[in-house]
């Protein structure tokens, strides 16, 4: 048996090892695709990051905060060359990492003003469920196919924000987990796409029998239950400019899009619509539309679901897909790399949807590690020539004010925790497109918001206390200061400045470093992820 045992772990190792192979040839890929990119264009990239700057990158985009200052100062101390990718290594595996694939995935799913919005506005139990899913390393596909099922508890709201809608759901499913607009088919033929109407109104067939039912809860945490009916179907009444008042159309058969019609068994003959009173499900029907849709969405061999999720997260740490706008895959739309977004859609395929995978191979490459600093101006760079800038979200901004304060769960109970007013004020900080546009509700909270204030103040414990009661210079104390707040050390204007505002009146010298740290907090960089 401990022969046996130590076969397997060698057996385990192995698998290990190739795959770590595999993501560096990838990434080697992501290096000379982008390399060849640059030359035909006649570009210039940016010269690679400080480790400043990619350390305060790292952390955001893997663990959704940037780094302590133990964390800062050790990683900028390291002599080895291999830092980075350690580093890499040791974030994907850090718990952080599950939940800010959570906080992703969950604004993909929802966004932040989501459909039936009353029913998914709290999603707590929703969010504890994806996180749940992602700490196992469960594959991308079988999370996909379980928020289509919605079977298990937590994972119903997917399909509850589309309850009774079926045309609704298939927008949403085939956006987001196809990476296609078919959204334009639903009242007319697709006008630059191959869709028909009735290609729509056949991926709404799916759908239909979908039922949700209240399933108890507190206001804060709303349950849902998710069944499915034996029997209804889609009607298709033409194009909307030839309907007729009382029209009820005729019944729409199943078709998976692009493909064959659903075989499936007729209903038995004492089939009828179900009574579905007192908030119960249906019987599970002996045949499931539901399961079938889930199966072909997330399967392997569907041409559209994993160069979807490729593309998908590709934009999530290189700022804009090979395909832009990152959910419009249609035809009309060429990739900008189309052999390396091949190349990375195998290797998620081959690496059975394994999401740690395909994020090590693309943020180990040199392209993700470049600087931010370039001729450039765009916001989203179409040939990935330098990183990408971006705002922090509001769940990243809120934890990195805690972390760059030092202030402790004990401390956070006098301060409060604000987040419905940093979700209204922060939740949307692009145009949609990855350009920022800060808003004057956003200005006003970080100059009037009294939490923002109170974690700037010296308490026991906190920057302000260590900065306090530290023993040092002036400039060491305000290198303290930069160094926990923006992961980097001031320039020497910036210091310079600092040290002459926090020698003023010494009276005051509790305000006057409430006031430094309070700039910085608020400083256009620290809103950013560099």
């Amino acid at each position: 048996m401990a022969r046996l045992r130590f076969f397997s772990v060698l057996v385990l190792f192995g698998m290990a090892a190739l795959t770590r192979a595999d993501e560096k040839s990838l990434t080697k890929l992501v290096d000379s695709s982008l390399q060849d990119g640059w030359k035909k264009e006649k570009i210039t990239p940016s010269a690679k990051s400080s480790d400043g700057e990619f350390l305060r990158r790292i952390y955001i985009d893997l663990v959704g905060v940037i780094p302590s200052f133990q964390e800062t100062e050790a990683f900028l101390k390291d002599t080895d060359s291999n830092k980075r990718t350690k580093l890499i290594d040791k974030l994907i595996a850090d718990e952080r990492f599950s939940r800010q694939q959570a906080d992703f995935w969950d604004l993909v799913l929802f966004g932040r003003n989501p459909q039936n919005g009353e029913a998914t506005r709290k999603r707590d139990g929703f969010k504890k469920w994806l996180t749940e899913q992602f700490a196992k390393n469960q594959p991308l596909d079988q999370i996909s196919k379980r928020l289509l099922l919605a079977e298990e508890e937590g994972s119903e709201l997917f399909q509850v924000q589309y309850r009774n809608q079926p045309e609704e759901a298939t927008v949403a499913v085939t956006r987001i987990f196809l990476g296609l607009q078919l959204q334009c088919a639903r009242c007319h033929d697709h006008p630059y796409e191959s869709w028909t109407q009735k290609d729509f109104y056949g991926m709404a067939g799916f759908f239909v029998r979908v039922v949700v039912v209240d399933g108890g809860g507190t206001p804060m945490m709303k349950k849902f239950k998710v069944g499915e009916k034996s029997v209804g179907e889609v009607l298709f009444t033409g194009a909307v400019k030839d309907q007729k008042p009382g029209q009820k159309g005729e019944p729409v058969r199943p078709r998976f899009l692009g493909g064959d019609e659903l075989v499936e068994p007729a209903p038995a003959k004492d089939a009828k619509k179900e009574d579905l009173k007192d908030n119960k499900l249906p019987a599970k029907p002996a045949f499931s539309r539901k399961e079938k849709i889930a199966e072909w969405v997330t399967a392997s061999t569907n041409p559209y679901f994993a160069r979807a999720l490729t593309n998908r997260i590709w934009s999530q740490y290189m700022g804009r897909g090979f395909v832009h706008p990152v959910d419009d895959l249609g035809g009309k739309n060429a990739p900008s790399h189309p052999e390396l977004l091949d190349a990375l859609t195998k290797h998620l395929i081959d690496a059975k949807f394994d999401v740690k995978s395909i994020v090590r191979a693309i943020v180990t490459s040199d392209a993700y590690q470049l600087s931010s600093i370039g001729p450039n101006k765009n916001a989203l760079p179409e040939w990935y020539e330098r990183a990408r800038v971006r705002p922090m979200s509001a769940e990243e901004l809120w934890a990195s004010f805690k972390v760059a304060t030092q202030t402790s769960a004990e401390s956070m109970k006098a301060v409060g925790e604000p987040t419905e007013y940093l979700v209204r004020f922060f939740g949307e900080p692009t145009d949609g497109l990855g350009n920022f546009q800060g808003s004057l509700a956003e200005h006003l909270f970080l100059n009037n918001a009294t939490h923002l204030r109170q974690l700037a103040q010296v308490r026991k414990g906190n920057l302000g206390d260590v900065i306090s009661t530290m023993k040092g210079t002036p400039e060491e104390k305000v290198d303290r200061l930069f160094l926990s707040m923006l992961n980097r050390s001031p320039s020497d204007s910036e210091r310079v400045r600092f040290v002459e505002h926090l020698n003023g009146d010494a009276k005051m010298a509790p305000v006057l470093l409430e006031e430094a740290i309070w700039s910085l907090l608020c400083c256009s960089e620290f809103r950013f992820n560099r």
